[in-house]
C-alpha cells in the first residue's frame, strides 16, 4: 500500500493507464484477427467484393495501430512490425488471384 498521498495518486494513475493500454492492445488484436479472417475468406474465393472487405479491415487495423503508437501504448517499431505482417498476409493472395 502507498505510504504517501503522491504515491497513492501515482498508483491510481498507473492503474488507469494500464486499463487504457489494455483496451488499445485488445482492440488491435481483435482487428488483426478480423483482417486475418477476411484474408482467409478472400483466399478461398477471390472476388472483388471480398478483396475490398479485406482492404477495409486492413485500413481499420492500420488506423488502430497508428493510434496506439501515437498514444504510446505500442512502440513505434512494434506498430510498424504489426502493419508489415498484416500487409504480407494479403500480398501473396492478391498475386495468386491476379494470375
Amino acid at each position: 500500500m502507498a505510504n504517501t498521498k503522491s504515491a497513492l495518486k501515482r498508483a491510481q494513475i498507473a492503474e488507469r493507464n494500464r486499463l487504457r493500454n489494455k483496451a488499445y492492445k485488445s482492440a488491435v488484436k481483435t482487428l488483426m484477427k478480423k483482417y486475418s479472417n477476411a484474408v482467409a475468406v478472400y483466399a478461398a474465393n477471390p472476388t472483388p467484393e471480398l478483396k475490398e472487405e479485406a482492404e477495409a479491415r486492413l485500413s481499420e487495423a492500420y488506423a488502430k495501430i497508428d493510434k496506439a503508437v501515437k498514444r504510446g501504448v505500442l512502440h513505434a517499431n512494434n506498430g510498424a512490425r504489426k502493419k508489415s505482417r498484416l500487409a504480407h498476409k494479403l500480398k501473396p493472395v492478391t498475386q495468386t488471384a491476379a494470375e
